[in-house]
């Protein structure tokens, strides 16, 4: 009833609130959940693949451990990050005020203790801000295409375990890299924020949202996304086994309907064979995205060939 309750107000909103997230997280995406002690993870959707390689966090003994950034968290960060970015045209991002204040903007209650929200943040904003991330585009038997990313040059956080809305006495910024701050200010991808508030309890619900968000603002006919590429996308840590296949289109069937409660001018429909999507209206109004043109960008930008 909630969630319902959540997608009446984006459908009544006439003047939704527009974030931005840059395309190419809205092409491939970061892990579900933490994927382990292993050297980079991967996911590929259609000639682009995202490597993405963990920082490194220090143990009180003086040896490391690889950290990735999974679940919801970085990916409101990254969709708080490239929102700043687009609409401060500026590398230098601040995160408020006061913890209460940024949090705020993510959506988030702050509550301290080991599990609560300040505690996960801090760590998630570890992860994402150290790890570093590689695309490699396939050009074919004759063109190899890559770049390496880091999300940030560098950064100064204050953090208070139990937030009591007291300013800090220095405010606490990242500083995107020039990389980074490039590929959100040449390819943003505008989103209704509302909708990301309402579908924010799973990280796939995100993704999907975002892709769709994307792949409407430019298909021009109809197409069937198989389920083969959609689970190298979206399948995250499933096994790539008949059991872990059935698992991942029970789990992209559940949470595409969550989406669609949202974003109801998608068109698209479940088939044995894949995703059947047709053009649809974009769920940001045309008037978001004039906005944006407005601002010098385009939704769009040079899109590479994939799903």
């Amino acid at each position: 009833m909630d969630r319902l309750r959540a997608a009446v107000e984006v459908w009544d909103d006439e003047n939704p609130d527009i974030g931005y997230l840059t395309r190419l997280l809205t092409q491939t995406n970061l892990p579900y959940r933490d994927p382990g002690p292993i050297p980079e993870w991967t996911r590929r959707n259609g000639v682009v693949t995202l490597m993405v390689e963990p920082g490194r966090r220090k143990n009180p003994d003086g040896t490391y451990t690889p950290i990735y950034p999974y679940g919801i968290l970085p990916r409101l960060l990254l969709i708080w990050m490239s929102s700043q970015a687009v609409k401060t045209r500026s590398h230098e991002l601040v995160l408020g005020t006061n913890l209460t204040e940024f949090m705020g903007e993510l959506g988030l209650r702050p509550t301290g203790g080991k599990t609560g929200t300040i505690t996960r943040l801090r760590d998630q904003a570890e992860r994402l801000l150290k790890a570093r991330l590689s695309v490699e585009v396939d050009g074919g038997a004759n063109r190899d295409r890559a770049a390496q990313i880091s999300v940030a040059l560098h950064w100064d956080l204050f953090w208070n375990d139990r937030d009591d809305g007291q300013e800090a006495l220095l405010p606490s910024t990242i500083v995107l890299s020039r990389d980074f701050y490039q590929e959100i200010i040449n390819h943003p991808v505008p989103l209704n924020m509302a909708a990301i508030a309402a579908l924010r309890g799973s990280p796939m619900r995100l993704d999907i949202y975002a892709w769709l968000t994307w792949r409407m603002s430019y298909l021009s006919k109809p197409t069937v996304v198989s389920w083969e590429m959609l689970m190298l996308q979206f399948g995250s840590n499933l096994a790539d086994t008949k059991q872990g296949r059935q698992q991942f289109r029970r789990d992209f069937a559940a949470n595409l309907r969550e989406v669609l409660l949202v974003y109801r001018e998608a068109n698209v429909e479940v088939a044995d064979s894949g995703l059947r999507l047709r053009p649809s209206r974009t769920h940001i109004p045309f008037r978001g995205l004039r906005a944006l043109a407005a601002a010098g960008e385009s939704p769009n930008g040079n899109v590479a060939a994939a799903s």
